[in-house]
């Protein structure tokens, strides 16, 4: 049974939410970039650390026991989440730019020079240097999709792309910039058909949409710990077991061997295979009590509130005389990114920031969206579980304010 949504109390489990900034409340709008933990995620970390702490997988005394216990329990976590079919399927990593790495390392004893990888130009740069990597030493040939006026991805490109040396399609699932939510089905069903493998980044949609990653028929799907109300240094990666079965090791050392001799080495089963070391053993646990957390919501009704948040800033700016919004597409998530004439999104953030308010100015990690956007960064507000309308007035106030020095 889902908890009733109840705004004020969910921000009574976030501390920092307290504070002030500048001698203003703090309102933080900077969910995009990492969000804020909640008392489930840093008790859970605490508590492990002084009653029940030691290393996985290694022991057979009580505290390795129970640790054990506490770090697998965050992998079914993870794996109910995304509705995974096996816990088996969950790869831990220090985060989403690992995750896809350890794909992109992977399949390098497949990739010959001439086969193709398909991605957006809306995708984080985590999702393009992985890949450049096997350009560059693999000769494999990056192909791009654009995006339409209103954002959304141009799905006719992306068909027209596909060939038969198109080896993957890595795609992200809610651009960081635009907020766009991509035809995640239809990109399955168009590269599956054209022999290719698909990776989704969901480090922005996993916390605002539902994942259901055997409905998608995807074959990757990447998530992050911080941006789910989880710590850094964690997050996760979904492959089909028969692709995990394909791919290289990323990483070598204790956990993922299963015979070291000499003169041979033979490799554990996936998850193991992959998770080569001492892995973030509270981190984990901390990313498991976040999806634990959120889990108590009925997503849809946190998406209807963060999808108010949005409306009610956009409404506000949409008309205000030389300021521009990027991102339109229907169904977008909740991001409001926008450029203002006359002034540099670092200068709109600083002035925001005197009356408390996070934003994020910059690229976004996301240049050649910035090209294709025809600007060199922008500001962008980015709405959470925690976010109230109320925030949401007084980040407009101080918006025409910072309009009102800079222009």
């Amino acid at each position: 049974m889902s908890r009733a949504f109840d705004v004020e109390a969910i921000r009574s489990e976030f501390p920092i939410l307290s504070r002030e900034v500048n001698g203003k409340p703090l309102i933080y709008f900077d969910n995009a970039a990492s969000a804020q933990k909640p008392n489930a995620v840093l008790n859970a970390m605490s508590d492990q650390g002084r009653t029940a702490y030691a290393n996985v997988h290694r022991g057979i005394h009580t505290l390795a026991n129970e640790t054990t216990e506490a770090y697998e329990a965050a992998r079914e976590m993870v794996r109910a989440f995304i509705n995974a079919g096996s816990v088996n399927e969950i790869i831990f990593t220090k985060g989403g730019t690992e995750a896809i790495n350890l794909v992109a390392y992977g399949l390098t004893g497949e990739i010959e020079p001439g086969d193709e990888i398909v991605l957006s130009v809306m995708e984080h740069h985590s999702n393009i240097v992985a890949w450049h990597f096997l350009r560059e030493r693999y000769g494999a040939v990056l192909k791009w999709i654009d995006v339409d006026d209103s954002g959304a991805l141009d799905m006719a490109a992306l068909e027209a792309a596909l060939s038969p040396k198109t080896k993957i399609v890595a795609i992200t699932h809610m651009s960081n910039v635009l907020g766009t939510v991509t035809q995640a089905d239809e990109i399955v069903r168009l590269a599956h058909a054209a022999g290719a493998e698909v990776l989704f980044d969901g480090c922005q949609s996993g916390v605002h949409l539902e994942v259901d990653v055997q409905a998608l028929d995807c074959d990757y799907y990447v998530l992050t710990g911080h941006k789910i109300y989880g710590p850094t240094g964690i997050g996760a990666l979904y492959g089909k077991a028969k692709s995990l079965a394909r791919l290289r090791p990323f990483q070598g050392g204790g956990e993922m061997i299963e015979i070291v001799e000499r003169d041979r080495v033979t490799y554990n089963e996936a998850p193991h295979k992959f998770e080569a070391g001492t892995p973030p053993i509270l981190q984990a646990i901390g990313f498991g009590a976040a999806l634990d957390w959120l889990c108590q919501f009925d997503k849809s009704e946190v998406l209807e509130h963060e999808h108010a948040l949005y409306n009610r800033a956009y409404e506000a700016v949409r008309g205000v005389n030389g300021l521009t919004v990027h991102g339109t597409a229907p169904g977008k998530g909740p991001v409001l990114s926008f450029s203002m004439d006359g002034a540099h999104p670092h200068d709109v953030a600083q002035i925001l920031d005197r009356y408390g308010v996070a934003v994020r100015a910059g690229h976004h990690c996301a240049q050649p969206l910035m090209e294709h956007l025809g600007v060199s960064a922008t500001a962008r507000a980015s709405f959470g579980i925690y976010n109230t309308l109320e925030e949401v007035d007084a980040f407009i106030q101080a918006l025409h304010k910072a309009r009102g020095m800079l222009i």
